[in-house]
């Protein structure tokens, strides 16, 4: 088992990295490339202005009508997205590791903290998928790379509650959840994860096009 944990730390941390970093940039400059084809008067009319106006409206959980039309919706999604970028970056695993392997380190959350905001994204999963089946016209919409999209972060945060409890193996759920961090670092350019990557470039396309073009807002 020792073994295998030296693995997936090692050899196949690398790897998922390399896929997520490699992977992120060649979608980045392939959608580059495909808007430049396909529209390339879009590009030119890219504003700093009415991009940012659009991305600040939108982290703004009242800031848009879809928000304030879904207040637990909205309050959801603002909860889940805050826990699922500030927890693997400030959870003491992960320096300790970071510290191990790159002699780099920063502050972290304690324990329980982090363990809160873990259960949190698991439960903010749960009314996600429940949302994908009780609310008609989000069933409709819904495919198998939705689920994909929700099933991957979901086993993330799950197992590794699982092993701060040590509820089963320890070892063995610690295990499976480096693996499934690594299988989410290497689905985000490949599926409707890569939002992650896109979501800023989308929004500030899409602010620009209705300030710019349109002359009004995107929200």
């Amino acid at each position: 088992m020792n073994s295998v944990y030296a693995f997936v730390v090692g050899p196949l941390a690398w790897f998922a990295w390399g896929v997520f970093i490699l992977g992120s940039a060649y979608r980045l400059v392939s959608m580059y490339q495909l808007a430049k084809a396909k529209d390339g008067s879009s590009l030119h009319y890219m504003s700093f202005k009415y991009g940012f106006r659009s991305i600040m409206a939108w982290l703004n959980p009242t800031g848009t009508l879809g928000w304030q039309r879904n207040p637990w919706t909205a309050m959801v999604t603002f909860v889940f997205h805050i826990c699922l970028v500030i927890v693997p970056i400030f959870l003491l695993g992960h320096v300790v590791l970071w510290d191990q392997f790159f002699g780099i380190s920063w502050p972290t959350l304690p324990d329980t903290v982090a363990d809160i905001m873990s259960i949190l994204v698991v439960v903010c999963c749960i009314y996600f998928g429940a949302r994908r089946f009780l609310q008609k016209d989000v069933a409709y919409l819904t495919t198998a790379k939705d689920w994909i999209a929700l099933a991957v972060p979901s086993l993330v945060f799950l197992t590794g509650v699982m092993a701060y409890h040590e509820i089963g193996d320890a070892k063995v759920m610690l295990i499976l959840h480096i693996l499934c961090g690594e299988l989410m670092l290497i689905s985000i350019p490949f599926t409707r994860l890569s939002h992650a990557v896109f979501g800023l470039f989308t929004r500030a396309y899409m602010g620009s096009e209705f300030g710019g073009v349109r002359r009004c807002k995107d929200w």
